[in-house]
């Protein structure tokens, strides 16, 4: 590849690129002009908080973990599991 086609392509890529931010700047502006743009903060203020739902929220994202009632973890029914073949203090003792 020459330094001319270099150039070339260059300039085709960043003319793409540059097509692509304005339309999303513009597409944004148009919404934010027609009010069709809702914030989602917004929309999640009127949901009742349930006991065993847990929200963990990022900058990024938000994740609601949802526990079950009396629910033991995995890694507690594995532990009892092999605790109950090695004669240890397991769910089988009791």
């Amino acid at each position: 590849m020459t330094l001319k086609d270099a150039r070339k392509w260059n300039r085709s890529v960043s003319t793409v690129y540059v097509l692509g931010v304005w339309t999303m700047i513009g597409s944004v502006a148009y919404l934010y002009y027609t009010g069709r743009f809702k914030n989602s903060t917004e929309a999640t203020t009127g949901v009742p908080k349930n006991p065993n739902e847990f929200i963990y929220q990022t900058p990024h994202n938000k994740t609601i973990v949802v526990y079950k009632k009396d629910f033991v973890p995995y890694t507690t029914r594995i532990y009892n599991f092999v605790q109950s073949f090695t004669g240890g203090p397991g769910t089988a003792d009791k």
